[in-house]
């Protein structure tokens, strides 16, 4: 089963609509339209895009983004279509903004995650993030605590090592589902 090409590039401003769209399908629109700009602006921002590219107005169906903050990259928001869920597209933009975080000379990632979200948790530390803390009440919806997950090492040739390994397990889960990229588009890119 074949679904299509993905493309996995630093959002455009052409993007800012169908990212605006896509935050309100997964995240209950978290941000605005002025604020996907504002990432967009900022120097110390990291936002990525993952769309399909068979289709001739090729719609966002995941976007990523960090905030590069001293030596920490501080991943502000993964989100993945409903439609495209179980495929291994998470992995494979939290595997590309860790590589963007490490070419950007970042030494560690932080994040805050629903206490009861199990299956970014499960994401979070097969990528080995480990929990540090705890936000009570930090989702002023339904009051859920927020655990907060760190992930240090970023610099050490190790860390190298588990990318690489990281990127054939992605590029495996992907081939297997049916999808299609140039995995050398974003992880080669500059930061």
């Amino acid at each position: 089963m074949t679904f299509s090409e993905l493309h996995l590039q630093p959002l455009t401003a052409a993007q800012l609509a169908a990212a605006t769209e896509l935050d309100r399908v997964c995240l209950g629109g978290l941000w605005s339209l002025d604020g996907y700009q504002r990432e967009l602006d900022s120097p110390n921002s990291e936002l990525l895009g993952l769309r399909l590219a068979t289709l001739a107005s090729p719609p966002l169906i995941g976007l990523g983004c960090f905030w590069a903050i001293l030596e920490e990259a501080h991943l502000t928001l993964l989100a993945i279509h409903p439609d495209y869920q179980r495929h291994g597209l998470g992995q494979l933009l939290l595997l590309t903004l860790l590589q963007r975080a490490a070419q950007r000379g970042l030494e560690r990632a932080t994040l805050e995650v629903r206490e009861h979200n199990v299956a970014a948790l499960a994401l979070y530390t097969k990528f080995g993030f480990q929990v540090a803390g705890r936000r009570p009440g930090y989702y002023a919806t339904t009051q859920e605590d927020a655990l907060i997950l760190w992930r240090s090492g970023l610099q050490p040739p190790q860390f190298a090592e588990e990318l690489a390994a990281w990127q054939a397990i992605v590029d495996q889960r992907l081939r297997d589902r049916g999808w299609s990229w140039p995995a050398e588009a974003v992880a080669s890119a500059p930061a």
